[in-house]
């Protein structure tokens, strides 16, 4: 099974955080995991590698990065995983 991960907003951040995804990725489900400029590829076999457990990864990474409060992990088209920024909407006084 190859899972997809669209990471291209991340790049916004400092550091190198797509490369700590995919060595994140990596140690959790010990698949084959590859980088292309913003995108993830996750390739192995079995429940390592499902999609629904490869989105509660995200969460992780992004709780463990301290990201959670900034991005949030959804289902974009062609069963990609999409990393998106979230909308912060200011209330209106």
């Amino acid at each position: 099974m190859e899972i997809k991960v669209d990471a291209s907003e991340l790049k916004r951040e400092k550091g190198d955080v797509v490369k700590d995804l995919a060595d994140f990725l990596k140690e959790k489900t010990s698949a084959d995991v590859t980088t292309e400029s913003k995108e993830v590829t996750v390739k192995g076999e079995g429940e390592a590698v499902s999609k629904k457990y490869v989105k509660v990864l995200l969460k992780k990474f992004l709780h463990k990065e301290k990201l959670k409060e900034n991005y949030r992990v959804i289902m974009g088209e062609d069963d990609v995983l999409k990393v998106k920024e979230r909308r912060l909407y200011e209330e209106e006084e």
